[in-house]
């Protein structure tokens, strides 16, 4: 029988010490895939969970207890599995005393995931995510124009800010390839911790890439696109088409990626990673 586990600070968590979590919207995560017992970019997640931490509690815990947390929870389940782990202040919300106690860790393991195979058509939609830079919890607009992009024909949502500028998906970091270079989105977003993996892949391999902003009438000059998240370094993107609404009466505009040769740079990027 597969058990997979939810423990705080290193511990199974029983009903009492959850239930605080229900109202715990003061909090941010991590997500990553376990494969025998590994996780790629673990150094990248650590990161992340210490630098926000210091953001929303001015403070956080030594990477090293962070990383016997999740030990812990790989340890209690099979080699595979999905990983989440949220930190959040026992203070709660609405209150200024964040920063007098330690935060506190849970982590919840589930089944292994692998993202969907594509390619994707994504509905390209004005939105900025609050603090971008943190992955924090309870964001319900992304989920809201995930259904919203679903209803409309598409298979999820990208965004684009209030310059007009492309700038992250629902849950995944983009990635366009000119023909020469793979090109990242220059605005506002969380920087993925396999993005940051493909970067440094990128780098050593000698592969040219360069930041840039791009905006949805670029894109059909572009050779492809794909969405990378801990899921998957690589989902190949055949559309994306911006929606604009004038009271009831909607009209679009549309621009598809990758226009030339309808190629994409999925599979490379999976050999980059892997």
């Amino acid at each position: 029988m597969t058990s997979f586990t939810v423990q705080r600070n290193g511990r199974a968590a029983g009903a009492e010490e959850l239930a605080p979590l229900a109202f715990a919207g003061y909090a941010h995560f991590t997500a990553m895939q376990v494969r025998d017992g590994r996780v790629r970019g673990l150094d990248l997640h650590l990161g992340r969970l210490r630098s926000a931490s210091l953001e929303l509690f001015g403070r956080a815990l030594p990477d090293d207890r962070v990383r016997s947390y999740l030990r812990a929870a790989i340890e209690a389940g099979p080699a595979d599995v999905s990983l989440g782990a949220t930190v959040y202040a026992p203070a709660g919300e609405f209150t200024t005393a964040v920063g007098e106690a330690e935060p506190e860790v849970l982590v919840r393991t589930g089944p292994p995931a692998s993202g969907p195979r594509g390619p994707l058509a994504l509905s390209v939609v004005e939105h900025e995510r609050f603090v971008p830079e943190i992955k924090h919890v309870g964001e319900s607009a992304k989920t809201y124009l995930l259904r919203q992009a679903v209803r409309d024909g598409f298979d999820d949502a990208a965004f684009v800010d209030r310059h007009g500028r492309i700038s992250e998906a629902s849950i995944w970091n983009l990635a366009f390839w000119d023909g020469s270079a793979v090109v990242w989105p220059a605005a506002g977003m969380l920087v993925g911790t396999t993005m940051g993996v493909v970067r440094r892949r990128l780098e050593r391999l000698g592969v040219a890439q360069r930041e840039q902003e791009i905006t949805p009438a670029d894109v059909a000059d572009l050779a492809g696109a794909v969405v990378m998240n801990s899921w998957t370094p690589g989902v190949a993107v055949h559309r994306m088409a911006r929606r604009r609404c004038r009271r009831r009466r909607p009209s679009w505009t549309c621009c598809t990626a990758p226009t030339r040769k309808n190629r994409s740079p999925h599979r490379d990027v999976r050999s980059i990673v892997d």
